[in-house]
């Protein structure tokens, strides 16, 4: 008689599944979860002078299990040192210098968030506590002592980003945030980090700016903050970022403290005379008479740029130059200059890009008004030169123009942009 082939896989699944628990109740180890545990030291002095700073914990599992490591002091309040994490089944060993998960105590008046902390002097149950896969615990004990801890902690005070809302653009205005901070106790020079946080848990590195006061000695610790742009790079996103500045001592305490900060049309800058193009009205000019010209500049950025006068239109006489007519030089501004081979300073008439009606008004933090050709966009601007005096050695000469980044410089696709040779006439 023939078995159903189902019937007899099925039995020999049944049979192998029971070898297999028969086999794991005979093999499994026995006995306790936690075979042996122990600390090197009985009692240790946490405070970075090399001598018995640390002590090595040792403990040896039967089986897989989730292992927490703590301690409680005379009044049974409890310090983490590790929390319930998975370990498998052999001899394991770590290092303890007396830091714990942070916490504080009812005298403190910490600023910020304890993250680690050392143990105050005293003497504390040590715990290793283990769970296995089956729920079945196992837990051994001891007694550590710790003397003459570094129990100061690094405390950071007073932090502060201002302006509270900047924008890393180069226009010249709220271009840099200015971070500082308190340090209250000396620390190692790599141990003070200054972090910008975004809303998606991105991450940007600040620098410390080069002060009197040396990376890591207690006091105040100033960081100049631009967003990147003057290395090149595009800030961040526009947005209200987290600033977190930690600070950790030599034996391993950690404190925390947060503020805000925000980035708003942020974005480097980049703007060109379109197609390289310049219009002369004409390449003969009678003295007296004046030369105009037209070029369009495009915003092909991500950023707005600003601008300031003399406006679109304006005529200047040739002895005349924008700081005769008011408009001095602006860090962050563009404009655009025209130069000749003559000329005793580099790009003397200049103007905005475009007038006021063309451009969008943007307000500062104290309400002033500033003007600015936003992206993707373009601006025609006119203007003239009336030529009053004639250098015969240099006649005739190049008149070319020039699109002005104001205290950052002109990329060399902006200087020197179609030059012509115009001839000046005596009447």
């Amino acid at each position: 008689m023939r078995l159903n082939p189902i019937l007899t896989t099925l039995i020999a699944i049944v049979v192998v599944a029971a070898l297999l628990g028969v086999a794991w109740v005979v093999l499994r180890p026995s006995g306790p979860l936690i075979e042996s545990a122990q600390f090197s030291h009985a009692t240790i002095s946490p405070n970075a002078d090399g001598v018995d700073d640390i002590a090595r914990i040792t403990y040896r599992l039967r089986r897989p299990a989730s292992v927490a490591i703590y301690f409680l002091d005379a009044q049974g309040k409890r310090y983490n040192f590790r929390d319930d994490n998975p370990r498998d089944s052999g001899e394991h060993s770590l290092l303890f210098s007396g830091i714990v998960d942070g916490f504080v105590t009812r005298s403190d008046l910490v600023s910020g968030t304890v993250l680690k902390r050392v143990l105050p002097n005293g003497s504390y149950t040590w715990a290793i506590a283990a769970t296995g896969d089956d729920g079945q615990t196992g837990e051994v004990t001891g007694t550590l002592n710790v003397e003459a801890a570094d129990t100061s902690l690094p405390e950071l005070l007073s932090l502060t980003a201002s302006p509270a809302t900047f924008t890393p653009n180069q226009d010249g205005l709220s271009d840099r945030a200015t971070i500082n901070v308190w340090l209250a106790k000396e620390i190692p020079d790599n141990g003070l980090h200054m972090t910008l946080i975004g809303a998606d848990g991105s991450t940007y590195f600040i620098p410390e700016a080069s002060t009197s006061l040396l990376p890591g000695r207690a006091g105040l610790h100033v960081y100049d903050y631009d967003g990147g742009i003057d290395n090149g790079t595009n800030p961040p996103p526009d947005g209200t970022y987290t600033v977190r500045a930690e600070a950790e001592d030599a034996i391993g305490q950690k404190v925390m403290t947060e503020t805000t900060l925000t980035i708003k049309d942020g974005g480097r800058p980049f703007a060109e005379i379109y197609q390289g193009d310049v219009q002369f009205s004409s390449s003969t000019v009678v003295i007296g008479q004046t030369l105009f010209f037209t070029v369009t500049v495009e915003n092909y950025g991500s950023a707005p740029i600003r601008t300031f006068g003399p406006w679109s239109g304006t005529v200047y006489q040739q002895e005349e130059n924008s700081n005769t007519l008011g408009f001095f030089e602006e860090d962050g501004a563009w404009r655009i200059g025209i130069d000749c081979d003559a000329c005793i300073r580099d790009y003397p008439w200049r103007w905005g890009l475009g007038t006021p009606e063309s451009l969008t008004p943007i307000a500062d933090e104290s309400g002033q008004v500033h003007y600015y050709l936003l992206p993707n966009q373009r601006a025609v601007v006119t203007g003239g030169i009336t030529l009053t005096e004639v250098i015969d050695r240099r006649n005739p000469q190049y008149f070319w123009a020039g699109l002005i980044h104001e205290a950052v410089g002109i990329s060399n696709i902006n200087n020197r942009v179609d030059p012509k040779q115009i001839t000046i006439e005596k009447p």
